[in-house]
């Protein structure tokens, strides 16, 4: 095995241009190589930087690695994480879980399976109670059923099975196209990823070969839209995506068993007390705060404030981010803002446009926890070992929305501010990558997590770091989509829990293995080919509008009609507070239609989803016109 060697924050240690050490896939190695051509030394300044800063703070922060756990640990945090903790216990709440696992795939439930089954083992080894076996949760089968199961289950057999299975569905063709630069390609949401991914198994995965300095050579994917539209973050309740972290966690296991990737998760650390009010603050805290001045903040004011202070008079400056300002000065105004900043007497036109970009940076790695989680760290750094681009980018897809929503929020606002760094190119000098090397060390160095990292793969880490906060960038809009397979499991679960089966009455064979061909497909129960219902707009007007859906009717035609008639019929106006002003060039961009109720909790629509198609998908629920909230700009 490779040496290792703590890498605390000193580091002058690192070399500049070390060696690969160890071995990656010719994907990533191709693609590091292109890698190699660009400037590291953006990344090392800021190296240096941090290293300054925490000398003189008498801190260590290091490269963040994963910690070796013992055998049986990691799989009992998985499950515990995935919603299926009672599987580990002796009573097993058979119907919550039955549940959830009815919605998988057979993918995410063979993933489930694989860490049930070393969990036991390990139980087993130790000589504690055994663990109840699934087929005694699910119901007992016979000899030769558990037979059958087991050759099926056989990862030969269990390969064949899906290939089989998805040669029959009458989907496109998944395989992964020879990627063109600048061309624009198709990214799948329907089918989950792991699905897509067991297809091109046996085959070849294409590698990256060509540069990526340039962010307009990167390719364009482009998510179709299917007749249920597109599914963005924010757009689901509070309810239903409380359910997204834990199918999405199971969908990347699925998805990384397959590509034969190991899941690197740490343990989450305890994090420490601090008397500062902003600085060293963990994230929920400085939420709670925030919100008892400003109900509904979802990023931190002192966030907003920095975040707003260099859009307004730093993006034009040459080096900003890259260029450092007194680490003397940083430090001073940190002070000034734990005493001043909620009194507004701090004054943010009297600061350097250099320094607020320290702040920034100092808050981010300030965080009692990483922005990107502790315990999912190593796993987005790991995420630049895949060799295709589009699975990079579905591994991060699913990242992201496992992070908790003031994480996600957070990074959110960062990025977008990123972006508009990138954008000001011509002026500030800050490509792409230039932004991305300066920015990953403050993502992926962090004092909290002291790991040790084998020797020599410090310029591969940090080339992967930089390479996944380029990704997270230049593809942020597709990240923050909810994919429509993880929806209609969303849907799966609420129909499931309203129902209450009596999974008693029915004998469930072996559930992690079965296969459900045709769980995502739409059931058109022989419905008509039209249908008249009803939207209501309570808090706009007391009547409702009645409409006539057929099979070409949309969301946006709904929202035109109802401003229509709001403008010429003279409806009874509840509430005329910033109501739409009816001219001659009407728009309806200020109303959103929204699915409530049903097996969705609130779901706010895709102006171009049709609307008979999700009628269809959920009868049961009322469709409600409302305003769009004119949020406050996040920073």
């Amino acid at each position: 095995s490779p040496s290792t060697r703590n890498c605390p924050c000193k580091m002058s240690k690192l070399p500049l241009k070390s060696p690969l050490a160890s071995p990656v896939s010719e994907g990533t190695n191709s693609r590091l190589e292109s890698l190699d051509n660009l400037s590291m030394d953006s990344f090392w300044l800021e190296v240096e930087n941090i290293k300054q800063s925490a000398e003189a703070e008498q801190e260590e922060c290091s490269l963040a690695d994963v910690k070796t756990q013992e055998e049986g640990e990691a799989e009992a945090e998985w499950l515990q994480d995935a919603g299926l903790s009672d599987l580990l216990g002796d009573r097993a709440s058979e119907n919550d879980n039955i549940v959830l696992l009815s919605t998988l795939t057979k993918t995410q439930a063979a993933a489930v399976q694989r860490r049930l089954d070393t969990y036991s083992r390990s139980r087993r080894r130790k000589n504690k109670h055994p663990v109840r076996d699934v087929r005694d949760i699910f119901g007992v089968v016979s000899s030769e059923e558990s037979a059958a199961e087991k050759k099926e289950s056989s990862p030969d057999q269990l390969w064949h099975n899906l290939r089989t299975s998805n040669v029959q569905r009458k989907t496109q063709d998944y395989s992964c196209p020879v990627r063109n630069p600048g061309k624009e390609e198709v990214f799948n949401m329907d089918v989950a990823y792991s699905e897509q991914a067991a297809v091109l198994l046996k085959g070849s995965f294409l590698s990256e070969s060509r540069k990526l300095k340039d962010g307009n050579a990167l390719t364009k994917f482009k998510i179709p839209k299917g007749r249920l539209g597109v599914t963005r973050i924010g757009d689901l309740s509070a309810q239903d995506m409380k359910k997204i972290p834990t199918l999405a966690l199971i969908e990347l296991t699925a998805l990384c068993d397959i590509l034969g990737f190991e899941l690197k998760r740490n343990k989450a650390p305890k994090l420490k007390t601090t008397e500062k009010r902003l600085f060293g603050v963990p994230l929920h805290t400085l939420l709670e705060n925030d919100q008892k001045l400003l109900p509904n903040t979802k990023v931190p004011l002192l966030l907003q404030a920095l975040l707003s202070c260099l859009e307004k008079r730093g993006l034009e400056t040459e080096g900003i981010l890259r260029v450092s300002g007194s680490q003397t000065r940083i430090k001073s105004l940190e002070q000034k803002l734990e005493r001043d900043f909620y009194t507004g007497l701090f004054r943010w036109d009297e600061v350097h446009q250099n320094d607020v970009s320290g702040l920034l940076k100092r808050f981010i790695r300030e965080l009692p926890a990483p922005l990107l989680t502790a315990e999912y760290l190593p796993a987005f750094a790991a995420v630049q070992s895949i060799p295709d681009l589009k699975q990079r980018l579905q591994a991060l897809n699913l990242l992201i929305l496992i992070l908790p929503e003031p994480n996600r929020n957070t990074l959110k606002a960062l990025l977008e501010f990123l972006s508009k760094v990138v954008a000001r190119e011509n002026n500030n000098k800050m490509n792409l990558w230039n932004v991305s090397t300066v920015m990953a060390p403050n993502l992926f160095m962090h004092k909290g997590l002291p790991n040790k990292i084998p020797e020599g793969k410090e310029k591969q880490l940090a080339e992967g770091a930089a390479d996944v906060v380029r990704t997270m960038i230049h593809y942020q809009d597709l990240l923050w989509t909810v994919s429509s397979f993880l929806v209609a499991q969303v849907r799966k679960l609420n129909e499931s829990n309203s129902k209450r089966y009596q999974f008693c009455d029915k004998r469930i064979k072996n559930l992690l293995r079965k296969i459900h061909a045709d769980k995502d497909k739409v059931e058109k129960n022989q419905a008509e080919p039209s249908k008249i219902v009803k939207v209501h707009a309570s808090l706009l007007l007391k009547d409702s509008l009645e409409v006539h859906l057929n099979n070409a009717t949309r969301v946006a035609d709904v929202l035109r009609q109802f401003q229509k008639n709001l403008c010429q019929n003279g409806w009874n106006i509840v509430n005329t507070v910033n109501l739409l002003k009816c001219n001659n060039s009407m728009e309806c961009t200020n109303l959103l239609l929204y699915e409530v109720g049903g097996n969705i909790g609130e779901h706010c629509l895709d102006p171009d989803t049709y609307l008979l198609d999700l009628y269809h998908i959920n009868p049961h629920a009322e469709w409600i016109i409302k305003q769009n909230p004119s949020y406050p700009r996040m920073y």
